[in-house]
């Protein structure tokens, strides 16, 4: 009994480290991705100052931002997940 006990929590630990390696990638990925949308939105900024881009072309900074919301609330979601199975 004590074998398959120890066995089966050895299998949850090594499920956890596996999923908490997995979840640390998409974080990282996220990262890069947020990176890429603030720099644009950066650019769009810069266009705009420049008088680049006018009033109408709001759309694109609207989507940009909108993007980076949902990045944000993604690694938000994620990495409290993340921490709440680290506790367990």
């Amino acid at each position: 009994m004590f074998t398959i006990e120890k066995t089966n929590k050895c299998s949850v630990e090594e499920s956890s480290l596996e999923e908490a390696k997995v979840l640390e990638k998409i974080f990282q990925s996220k990262a890069k991705y947020r990176k890429i949308i603030q720099a644009g939105i950066a650019q769009w900024v810069k266009d705009f100052q420049q008088g680049r881009i006018r009033i109408e072309s709001v759309e694109d900074l609207k989507k940009l931002i909108e993007i980076d919301v949902e990045l944000a609330k993604e690694e938000l979601f994620l990495r409290s997940r993340n921490s709440r199975q680290q506790r367990r």
